[in-house]
């Protein structure tokens, strides 16, 4: 009996959850592209991207979950947003160019929504049933192995491809030295700190005496 009422709570929680991190992502999608300000814009998608790696969570993929943390907002959300304040792009009105562009947008937005209807229908839980299938799915894969996917990954990555990613790594850290050392720009005027002058003075010349004229 207790048994059972634990798992009817996970499933409310996790409904709960699921409804939570979907209008979250929902929303935030929906302002990042009706927001007047491009940075506000920017940070919308970042917030739509965690509403993302919630619902992933909950699918339990890990691996995908951490990529869309890692890769979108740690690196693409955060380069939109450094390029967007170097250029300094103007808040532009695009309320008024929403409704120019709303009978086609809206088109493909019902397009894409069938098809996602769809695809939901036919290969993971249908949605137009009649009732007759059982509401409870067994997961049997997680019964057999019970290894997560971020173990299995790592097991994976680092054992068969150890190699080819200790290559990658030294390729991707050859790139960031090359692309540091070709835009850095030496400037003469501005006074630089000489490290191996200062260690390397003694008590002979560390102390002189100095003209004022």
């Amino acid at each position: 009996m207790l048994y059972a009422y634990l798992i009817q709570t996970n499933m409310i929680f996790e409904s709960i959850l699921f409804y939570l991190f979907g209008a979250i992502t929902l929303l935030s999608a929906i302002m990042v592209i009706s927001s007047r300000n491009p940075v506000h814009s920017v940070l919308f998608l970042i917030l739509s991207f965690c509403g993302s790696s919630g619902l992933l969570i909950l699918l339990e993929a890990e691996f995908m979950a951490m990529i869309f943390i890692v890769v979108y907002v740690g690196a693409i959300a955060v380069l939109f947003l450094f390029v967007v304040m170097m250029l300094n792009i103007k808040i532009s009105e695009v309320i008024d160019e929403i409704y120019q562009y709303l009978p086609v947008g809206g088109l493909i937005g019902i397009i894409f929504l069938l098809e996602v209807f769809i695809i939901v229908d036919n290969d993971f839980v249908p949605l137009l049933s009649d009732g007759n299938m059982p509401s409870a799915y067994v997961d049997w894969s997680g019964q057999i192995d019970n290894v997560t996917n971020l173990s299995s990954l790592g097991q994976v990555l680092y054992t068969h491809y150890a190699l080819a990613f200790l290559m990658a790594g030294i390729i991707l850290l050859v790139a960031m030295i090359g692309a540091i050392v070709l835009t850095m720009q030496i400037r003469t005027t501005v006074r630089r700190q000489h490290i191996f002058q200062q260690v390397s003075r003694d008590a002979d010349n560390a102390i002189y005496l100095v003209s004022s004229k």
